[in-house]
């Protein structure tokens, strides 16, 4: 099977990794001396002394930490042409990613990173693939992102973006990859969504084998599911007559057809009776996409994925947690709630903590803010399993209530427990009324009738925040309400983000909106 040197060329990564696991100290210390003795010659090394750093303190000493507007500067000058100014090693591309908000970011991958990428894959695939050898015995769907909404290139000296996803991984590693996919990377250059929706279920439906999905966001699944009984007859007829799509020729498979017609489009487990597992983002507001992804899929195994990042992999999983990603990268954790503090390393957090990620990569970038907040949940051997909580910035205070993204989704996810069901779209945002005070509405889509109630539930669980608490009692905010969406909710909350500048690669449903102005997106007035 193709599969096979695919997970043979894992082996050496996943017991690399499983021995560093005991040692998260020595492993990190010797990363950061890398990057300084690789990098002290480069304008960013120069202008903080790489070259005379010998300690960690005098690193965390010399190099403030920065977020992206601190490294855009930067990466100008890198994107202009300049050669060594954040890394000796060439700059292979700059890959745009954008956040919640519609600002562009490039983040600049070289050989050093592709090999941080690889170092961080390899023990996942080896490990998923040694404790479930049926998945080698077909193909696998790793889900890619259309070119739709992607910027036009700048025109400048460094290419912008790769081509195919599998180019993270760079050189044999994209071949390896490529042979084993049911779709291939090409199709991500099908610019219109429906278009790249039609030929990603083409491939798969020629694909008996397909014994493992992976996607990022368990709601991208179920669209392009959800697609599938309006094509079913066209899609039908091209797999029984073949065609040419996405540069390929696809040939005649008349038998797979006929299998296909006996079943129903929704018979998702009868249509690849070979899938074992689908690994999707389950952390944070994600999981609450996640049993409409169970419905979907009966039987399947539901892998959640690790903290991954374009800027970085932070955790894995690995044995049944999510340890950090200890060969990848520099890592330094801020403790929550203890400001002005030293970050901690690896090695010094502690079991329950709630601390935010900071990484130095090898692609340049120096003590980056992630914003991703993270707990520690175990360890793997003395590095720290962690689980995603949510996004540091995401904080909606319209009246000092301060309302933090994780703790809305916490909320949310009580309050629908508390009332037994399982919506297949939920957000909090604020609305703004001149008659009266400001309130929260909950953005809701419920398979059937809506459950009496759920207002006072959500209204109950928000006021365990007491900043929230007291701004309703004292009138400045109204109590929370809640806006039954009919249908279709994800697809116009993808379509504003997108208009709103956001690559729909990076849309991510969150649990809380701190903008305005939902309620017209919801109800169809715009």
């Amino acid at each position: 099977m193709l599969t096979l040197p695919w997970i043979a060329a894992n082996a050496g990564g996943w017991w690399r990794f499983r021995t560093a696991l005991a040692d998260p100290a020595r492993v990190q210390a010797a990363i950061l001396r890398r990057y300084l003795r690789a990098n002290a010659e480069t304008a960013f090394g120069r202008e903080h002394g790489f070259s005379s750093i010998r300690s960690v303190r005098e690193f965390q000493d010399r190099v403030p930490l920065a977020g992206y507007a601190e490294m855009e500067p930067w990466i100008a000058r890198v994107a202009a042409g300049e050669s060594a100014v954040l890394t000796r090693s060439p700059v292979r591309t700059l890959e745009v990613t954008s956040g919640s908000s519609a600002a562009a970011k490039r983040i600049p991958y070289t050989a050093a990173m592709q090999g941080e990428v690889r170092r961080a894959v390899a023990p996942w695939v080896f490990d998923l693939y040694k404790d479930r050898p049926r998945l080698a015995l077909g193909c696998a769907y790793w889900s890619i992102s259309p070119l739709e909404m992607d910027e036009e290139p700048a025109g400048g000296a460094v290419k912008e973006g790769f081509e195919e996803d599998a180019e993270y991984l760079g050189g044999s590693w994209k071949r390896l990859v490529d042979s084993t996919l049911a779709v291939p990377g090409a199709v991500r250059f099908l610019r219109d969504v429906e278009s790249f929706r039609y030929a990603t279920l083409l491939f798969l439906l020629r694909r008996a084998d397909l014994t493992l999905i992976s996607v990022w966001h368990p709601s991208f699944l179920i669209l392009l599911m959800g697609t599938l009984p309006k094509l079913w007859p066209d899609l039908l007829r091209e797999v029984e007559g073949g065609r040419k799509i996405a540069g390929r020729s696809l040939k005649p498979l008349p038998g797979r057809a006929a299998e296909l017609r006996r079943l129903a489009p929704d018979a998702l487990v009868r249509i690849w009776p070979r899938l074992g597992l689908i690994s999707c983002w389950g952390d944070a507001h994600a999981a609450l996409h996640l049993e409409e992804v169970r419905r979907a899929f009966p039987g399947v195994e539901i892998q959640p994925k690790g903290l991954l990042a374009t800027e970085a992999f932070v955790t894995i999983p690995f044995a049944g947690q999510m340890p950090l990603a200890i060969r990848s990268h520099f890592f330094e954790f801020l403790t929550e709630g203890a400001a002005g503090e030293r970050p901690r390393l690896a090695h010094e957090l502690e079991p329950g903590g709630v601390y935010s990620a900071v990484v130095t990569t090898g692609g340049g970038l120096y003590r980056y803010r992630l914003e991703d907040r993270v707990e520690v949940t175990g360890f793997a051997g003395r590095t720290p399993s962690l689980r995603f909580l949510g996004r540091e910035g995401h904080v909606s205070d319209l009246r000092g209530e301060k309302l933090h993204e994780s703790f809305v989704a916490g909320a949310l996810a009580r309050a629908f427990r508390r009332l037994a069901i399982a919506p297949r779209f939920a957000m909090l945002a604020p609305e703004a009324d001149s008659a009266s005070a400001p309130r929260y509405v909950l953005y809701v889509e419920i398979a059937g009738q809506a459950p009496p109630g759920l207002a006072a539930a959500v209204e109950e669980e928000l006021a365990a925040n007491p900043h929230y608490r007291a701004c309703v009692a004292l009138g400045q905010l109204a109590p929370a309400a809640v806006f039954f969406v009919e249908g279709s909710a994800f697809p116009r909350y993808l379509q504003q983000c997108r208009e709103r500048g956001q690559r729909l690669g990076d849309v991510k449903p969150l649990a809380l909106s701190s903008a305005v102005g939902w309620l017209d997106v919801f109800s169809g007035l715009r």
